[in-house]
């Protein structure tokens, strides 16, 4: 009876060998390029960003006679939530948390003030001006601080993300962070400090040219 003579024990199969032949060859091959600055895997593969926008154009022109006499900063975490009134939020649904950070300016607008809102005596030694109360400007969101903290979508709402781009997504919840943004201004009060500021600035440009009594109304 003849027994079979087997594979030796410790032989490497020829495949194997061939494997780490090749593996060797793209190790030496990649240290090569690394070397010589030529490009690599990765910028082979890698992604480029190419900004194509084009140039900006100029829409209008305006003067502008706000004295911004004021500014606030503020933060807000809007939590906007769309329900179907028939079906489950598992299954048609969103919820956005996001986090809002923007600005608001308080100003006076000078250009309101005309030759009756403005009284000087004959020895120029006192004037009385009435301006127009202060006014809120639109809120500016940040938008380097501005984000989504998180998204929940219904099943249907996640299917229809897949075929269609919704530039519009995050629009709604911004335009809540603005009017909250808007409120929190209000409260702040930043219009009485635009006042006392404004009153400030002009009683120390008026007392810089000789006048030595100033008042500053509002209400014009």
């Amino acid at each position: 009876m003849t027994t079979p003579i087997g594979r030796p024990r410790g032989r490497v199969p020829g495949w194997a060998r061939t494997v780490a032949a090749i593996a060797l060859v793209l190790a030496v091959l990649f240290a090569l390029l690394r070397l010589s600055g030529l490009p690599g895997p990765k910028d082979l593969f890698g992604s480029d960003t190419h900004d194509r926008s084009g140039p900006a154009l100029l829409e209008s022109v305006r003067d502008i006679s706000r004295h911004q006499a004021a500014s606030g900063t503020f933060q807000v975490v809007v939590d906007l939530e769309k329900d179907a009134r028939l079906l489950p939020d598992a299954i048609r649904g969103t919820r956005t948390l996001y986090v809002a950070a923007g600005t608001v300016d308080a100003y006076v607008d000078l250009g309101k003030v005309g030759e009756d809102d403005v009284t000087v005596d004959d020895d120029r030694t006192s004037a009385t001006l009435r301006l127009p109360h202060a006014a809120l400007g639109a809120p500016a969101l940040d938008p380097e601080r501005s984000y989504a903290v998180s998204k929940q979508r219904g099943l249907l709402d996640r299917i229809g993300d897949l075929f269609s781009d919704n530039p519009n997504s995050e629009r709604a919840v911004q335009r809540l962070a603005v009017r909250h943004i808007r409120e929190a201004a209000e409260a702040a009060d930043l219009t009485a400090r635009a006042e006392r500021n404004t009153t400030g600035m002009l009683k120390g440009l008026l007392h810089s040219l000789g006048f030595t009594d100033v008042r500053v109304t509002y209400g014009g």
